[in-house]
């Protein structure tokens, strides 16, 4: 199109040499010969920009097609429907490859290869991602998180390193809200080392000493209620710090 202009005003130059054209209408071609380069210059930067600005909206309300709210535990984030295709995967995003199949993940939202372009669809379970959504929330059942976000429940695999899918958990028993402190293995015991015990003999034998009460009593102090069910937690606490006192006893400490 820039070749064409060019060429449109080399022919309205050698009109004005032979006289053909008047100066006001010599002025005239030449102001459209301008203006159709600008437009040229335009269509260009058009054509060459990148294809993902479209992801960044920034317009009014949920962008299109992410017309789908999750208001579940007041997550209160829009997020597109399953089945929704897009043409281009946004820039950031992780590839997923499992024996499942391949997965593009990005901002809570999971993608599959479809022949359309890239459609929408649910985690898959079991799967793992090295990092969370950028909006998610934390809900707790039994003492143990969860992340959600996009009706996905996401929890952290020490072994793995990674955050993995998960089947959801007992909604009815989930909330938002953090469990209170675990009391220490110690709590409300007295201990005093009446063989001279050294600060790293004391360590090692109320850890030791713990391991072998929870073990005894089926109560663990470092979770919410003991990980057991809340009308069994004041039972098997106090069977807990029985056998941690008679542990420690026999280990040459006095314990009240």
């Amino acid at each position: 199109m820039l070749r064409a202009g060019a060429v449109r005003g080399g022919a309205m130059l050698a009109l004005a040499r032979d006289g053909a054209l008047s100066a006001g209408a010599v002025s005239a071609l030449a102001r459209f010969g301008a203006l159709l380069a600008v437009v040229c210059l335009l269509t260009i930067s058009v054509a060459h920009a990148d294809p993902h600005d479209r992801d960044r909206y920034r317009g009014p309300g949920p962008r299109p097609g992410w017309d789908r709210m999750d208001a579940r535990f007041h997550h209160d984030h829009y997020y597109p429907s399953r089945g929704y295709y897009v043409r281009e995967l946004p820039r950031a995003r992780v590839i997923i490859t499992n024996p499942r199949g391949r997965y593009f993940y990005s901002g809570g939202v999971w993608y599959s290869p479809g022949p359309r372009g890239y459609v929408v669809i649910g985690a898959p379970i079991g799967t793992f991602v090295p990092v969370l959504p950028p909006y998610y929330t934390t809900v707790w059942v039994g003492g143990a998180p969860y992340y959600y976000a996009n009706d996905t429940y996401y929890a952290w695999r020490d072994s793995d390193r990674q955050y993995e899918v998960v089947d959801p958990p007992d909604e009815q028993a989930a909330n938002t809200e953090p469990p209170p402190p675990a009391p220490s293995p110690n709590d409300d015991v007295f201990i005093y080392p009446k063989n001279g015990q050294s600060d790293a003999d004391q360590a090692r034998d109320k850890y030791e000493c713990h391991k072998w009460a929870q073990g005894e009593s089926g109560f663990d102090p470092t979770q919410a209620n003991g990980g057991v069910p809340p009308e069994q937690a004041n039972a098997k606490r106090g069977a807990y710090q029985r056998a941690m006192g008679a542990c420690l006893e026999g280990r040459g400490y006095t314990v009240k």
